[in-house]
């Protein structure tokens, strides 16, 4: 029968082949031509149509068979080139276990993180709850709610990165306090906004186009400067050490009223004076003072009813007094001589 000799040719021809095949390549080939749609085993099974049903049956037994034996083979061979592969780098690719193992740098925390941590830290264990917001900002809670309408002469103190006439880089935290006394409706708060924001500043070793600073905010009823005051020197003495102390001086900002600076004594002489402090024996360390009734109007509070606090620093200035460190820029370098000092610190 003419295409039982020739399924036996193919076969032979198949078997042969995969005897010679050299590599996981070769095989792939044979598998496709002896075995796929377009292989001679394919042809030969439609030619059958023309075929009578007995003569079908023994043929397409046949093929099935055929296909089998050389799918087997195919099989066998893969395996015996995996194994002789494995031997091959068994014998060639000896390891010398004598060596040293590599080493892995291990990272550690970042002193401004580290910062961070402490103070959400501290203000939490004061009731305080953690609160953000978006980094590009619209003009209105950046500015206008916060008692800075436009063309205010406030405005100059921040000069800022604008994307269009509305949208702008943040230059503090604030607008997370509106946003916050916005979605509270009238209700207390006493949030801690930690952050990045963006400042037009030439940078220096004291200034930098991107810091990072925390602000809090208390709202409720009868609220005064004292809260103010003894929140301050709590978190004075917890961040930097038990006998400091803090003053206040007063100072302007348009979203509160009124406002203070906020001195800490100073940590090296412990205030008798020194070129830290200028010879002062202070350190000016943050900006406060009872929020503008017009910053509560806008979010909808009653000032009549509600009184609230609100102060900022920045997290490298705070950094920066703890460590001694001269210039903020070290803060954004990478520069793992400087990073490696605070390993000890996790």
């Amino acid at each position: 029968m003419k295409e039982e000799e020739q399924l036996q040719l193919i076969e032979k021809d198949a078997l042969s082949k995969v005897n010679e095949a050299k590599n996981q390549n070769d095989l792939n080939d044979l598998r496709s031509f002896y075995t796929g749609k377009k292989s001679p085993l394919s042809d030969i099974l439609k030619m059958m149509a023309n075929l009578a049903i007995e003569q079908k049956k023994i043929i397409g037994k046949k093929a099935n068979e055929v296909k089998t034996r050389i799918e087997e083979s195919i099989n066998a061979r893969r395996k015996e080139l995996e194994e002789a592969a494995i031997n091959y780098r068994l014998q060639n690719e000896r390891i010398d276990v004598s060596l040293p193992g590599k080493t892995f740098k291990v990272g550690t925390m970042h002193p401004l993180t580290r910062t961070i941590e402490e103070v959400e830290e501290i203000f939490m264990g004061m009731g305080y709850s953690i609160a953000d917001g978006p980094e590009v900002e619209i003009d209105k809670f950046n500015f206008e709610m916060l008692n800075v309408p436009k063309g205010h002469p406030a405005r100059d103190m921040q000069d800022s990165f604008y994307i269009t006439e509305n949208y702008l880089m943040r230059t503090q935290t604030s607008p997370v306090q509106v946003r916050t006394l916005l979605k509270k409706k009238g209700e207390p708060v006493k949030i801690l906004a930690p952050g990045k924001v963006y400042r037009r500043d030439d940078d220096d070793a004291t200034h930098s186009h991107q810091f990072m600073q925390f602000e809090g905010l208390v709202v409720d009823k009868n609220i005064t400067m004292s809260d103010l005051k003894g929140t301050l020197e709590l978190f004075v003495k917890k961040m930097f050490g038990s006998s400091l102390k803090i003053r206040f001086k007063p100072s302007y900002f348009p979203f509160t009223e009124p406002s203070v600076e906020v001195d800490v004594s100073c940590f090296k002489c412990g205030g008798s004076g020194c070129p830290i402090c200028k010879h002062s024996g202070w350190i000016e360390l943050l900006g406060a003072g009872m929020v503008h009734p017009n910053v509560l109007r806008e979010a909808g509070y009653d000032p009549e009813v509600y009184q609230g606090f609100a102060f900022g620093i920045g997290i490298e200035r705070a950094t920066m007094m703890r460590h001694g460190i001269d210039d903020i820029r070290n803060f954004y370098l990478n520069d793992q001589r400087f990073l490696n000092q605070f390993k000890g610190e996790n």
